[in-house]
């Protein structure tokens, strides 16, 4: 390091700061993670994962006993299966699974077409027409 030239890039920067020393990177830096993780984020992940419930260590152990059947016990309550398919709550929920369900169609495309016709005309009366009923410009 003391024996060599500096590069082009080193000698430009010494040139406007004179007191800076410029370090080249080493590669064990490059070689670590960008992103450290917090104790609060690898906590947050880890409940994710369910808990080995058959792992070979707590099935010989008899002071985790009770707390392993409890366990057992409410993975063993879970629902199995899929999950049963929601049904429509209020005149939207309804809709959308009536016409977006399983078998989706474009009748909502035309629908809004039809609405969007209507209220057209409902402004083009409102601001316009409702002047020609009696007489004309």
């Amino acid at each position: 390091m003391l024996g060599e030239q500096p590069s082009a890039a080193e000698s430009r920067i010494r040139s406007f700061l004179p007191n800076l020393t410029v370090d080249p990177i080493s590669p064990h830096r490059l070689a670590r993670p960008a992103v450290k993780m917090s104790f609060i984020q690898k906590r947050g992940l880890s409940t994710l994962i369910p808990p080995k419930i058959a792992s070979p260590s707590v099935i010989g152990a008899s002071p985790n006993a009770v707390r392993m059947q409890k366990v057992v016990s409410f993975y063993e309550k879970l629902p199995r299966g899929p999950a049963p398919e929601p049904a429509g709550k209020g005149l939207l929920g309804r809709y959308q699974k009536k016409y977006m369900g399983k078998n989706p169609s474009a009748r909502p495309l035309v629908h809004v077409i039809g609405f969007l016709i209507a209220l057209g005309y409902a402004q083009n009366y409102y601001f316009h027409l409702r002047h020609h009923k009696n007489n004309t410009h």
